[in-house]
């Protein structure tokens, strides 16, 4: 039986996506926040910014469950650093929760055979809502047209992101080989 093992390259390169996603969100929140504050909304912009580099990093790795393990070590370091936001303690759930539908959106789409772009962008879309349902679920309690809403400026960030994530892994895939990633 042929099973797929991390590498020490795959875990570093996994670690620094999941470093690039959580200080990302940091930078890019500020600006993000015009917008979200502006629509009366908690947010969904930033999140999805940052969940494009738990996509890239599942995809480079290529191995089952990847996104969840990034999204797990990014929540045990936001809730070492205290910087867990509003959903406190129970930050962990709103980091794992979008992890795992990015590894589950790769996962069928290998097996449909959608491509790059579709992919990128339907697993970020998706993690973003995921993320958001996560967060109004835990902490924000929206209903009705602002929960509709919040939602779809999540989705909407994600599809920007996920081609933004598209675009950055067709660059750096020649530099991160699958060989050097995944030892059989």
């Amino acid at each position: 039986m042929n099973k797929k093992r991390l590498s020490l390259s795959s875990l570093a390169f996994m670690a620094i996506c999941t470093d690039l996603g959580l200080v990302s969100k940091k930078l890019i929140t500020p600006f993000t926040n015009a917008i979200t504050d502006y629509l009366h909304i908690p947010g969904g912009i930033g999140t999805s910014f940052s969940l494009m580099f738990l996509l890239v990093g599942a995809m480079a790795c290529d191995v089952p469950f990847a996104g969840a393990l990034m999204g797990l070590v990014q929540s045990l370091i936001a809730v070492c650093m205290g910087t867990t936001g509003s959903m406190g303690i129970l930050a962990p759930i709103g980091y794992v929760v979008p992890g795992l539908v990015i590894d589950l959106v790769l996962i069928i789409s290998k097996k449909l055979r959608i491509g790059l772009t579709e992919k990128t962008v339907i697993a970020n879309a998706l993690a973003g809502v995921s993320a958001a349902l996560c967060a109004n679920v835990i902490t924000f309690r929206l209903a009705g047209a602002v929960l509709g809403l919040y939602l779809s400026v999540a989705l909407t960030s994600g599809v920007v992101c996920g081609i933004l994530a598209k675009n950055i892994f067709v660059r750096i895939s020649p530099l991160v080989s699958r060989k050097r990633m995944i030892r059989k």
